[in-house]
């Protein structure tokens, strides 16, 4: 869901250049070098999209920057649109109920940025060949795009999983 301010001028609006900005979100924790793992993270995502888009990181809870420093350094250093992503795997409660109310409050302070939430990690074959991988194990049989979008589950209960299940986040086909 994209939220935007309502006392934007839409003139002066189209005068504005647009930054987008990718806030990194993740649980914190109480040990530093798990906070700083999102922190590098960041960095390597930043690197990896180029300069045209603003990559920054927060905690959720337990440590800093929180969810609105976060939000509020991406607006400082020019972001007009904000895209939050829970850096988790599950569609559970915090990603689902706790970050968006979060995500949602910090937004208030600044009206004229736009906003999102994206899904969880769900299930996705990079993460199956990224867990192939740190286990050591060779790949038997590499999915081509059209079966990473198919379900999962042994019954075919598409959505079953939740908001990141596969089958869900597949592109819907148009028919003429």
């Amino acid at each position: 869901m994209v939220h935007v301010g309502h006392d934007v001028d839409s003139a002066l609006a189209r005068y504005i250049s647009r930054m987008r900005s990718i806030l990194l979100i993740d649980h914190g924790s109480v040990k530093p070098e798990a906070n700083h793992m999102v922190s590098c993270m960041a960095n390597l995502l930043q690197h990896m999209v180029g300069n045209d888009i603003l990559v920054r990181h927060a905690h959720m809870e337990l440590a800093e920057p929180s969810i609105a420093a976060g939000f509020a350094d991406c607006v400082r250093n020019g972001a007009t649109e904000v895209i939050a992503f829970p850096y988790m795997l599950s569609p559970g409660k915090h990603v689902t109920r706790d970050v968006p109310r979060l995500v949602s409050e910090a937004a208030q302070a600044f009206p004229q940025v736009s906003y999102r939430v994206t899904d969880a990690f769900g299930v996705h074959e990079k993460l199956a060949e990224l867990i192939a991988l740190r286990a050591g194990v060779d790949l038997a049989r590499p999915v081509t795009a059209e079966e990473a979008c198919r379900c999962w589950d042994t019954e075919g209960r598409v959505g079953s999983c939740g908001a990141a299940c596969a089958a869900r986040a597949a592109p819907i086909e148009s028919t003429p």
